[in-house]
């Protein structure tokens, strides 16, 4: 078993975050110690406000690796893509960072999750994409979905780059938040759920609640 998984969402407001707490409370209840990072968190200053939330969220306190930025190396202060954010800052981004920081979590914790930054085709650089990392590093991926009008679409386009890709499916999150149309939720919802069975019968359908 791979200790650690990718998480991505279909676009930028998928609900990552919520799902990473979510995804980490299954974990910690099958009795793993569990521990989250943020891939590139864009958007702050001196802490990741995603890696905060995580522990808020699961109701416990910072983890030792919170307080000296392992689990989030890479920090830019400008709310964007992270190859904007980092020329903005007058950056470059360095992903050896993120791999020191992914095995110095997977030493000493029995999973860790990876929140990704947007979707999987957000640029790193222009020769770099989120989903590229994720295929070099070899990481199996959960991908965070929801039944907003026009998901269906974006959801089979990220499930088509990840099977293009030959990346690993474990999980796919609905997150249940944005269901303010029954009718057109739970259409998504079935439509997904027979994609998967054709298409990626081994991956898990998890529903996510509202948090």
């Amino acid at each position: 078993m791979c200790k650690t998984i990718f998480l991505s969402g279909i676009d930028t407001d998928a609900g990552k975050t919520y799902a990473t707490a979510f995804l980490a409370r299954i974990f910690m209840e099958q009795g793993h110690s569990v521990a989250t990072q943020k891939f590139i968190q864009t958007g702050c200053e001196d802490s990741s406000e995603d890696i905060e939330a995580h522990r808020r969220l699961l109701g416990i306190d910072p983890l030792p690796e919170d307080l000296d930025h392992t689990t989030a190396p890479i920090i830019f202060h400008y709310p964007a893509s992270a190859q904007l954010a980092a020329r903005l800052d007058g950056k470059d981004i360095d992903l050896s960072l993120v791999d020191r920081s992914r095995e110095i979590l997977e030493s000493r914790y029995d999973r860790l999750i990876i929140e990704g930054a947007g979707g999987l085709m957000v640029p790193v650089t222009d020769d770099c994409f989120t989903i590229d990392y994720v295929e070099s590093r070899h990481l199996p991926m959960a991908l965070v979905t929801n039944g907003v009008l026009g998901s269906i679409n974006h959801t089979i386009l990220s499930l088509e780059a990840i099977a293009r890709r030959g990346i690993e499916l474990k999980y796919v999150i609905y997150n249940k938040f944005f269901d303010s149309d029954a009718v057109i939720a739970e259409d998504t919802l079935g439509f997904i759920r027979r994609y998967l069975s054709r298409h990626f019968p081994s991956a898990q359908l998890l529903e996510m609640p509202e948090m």
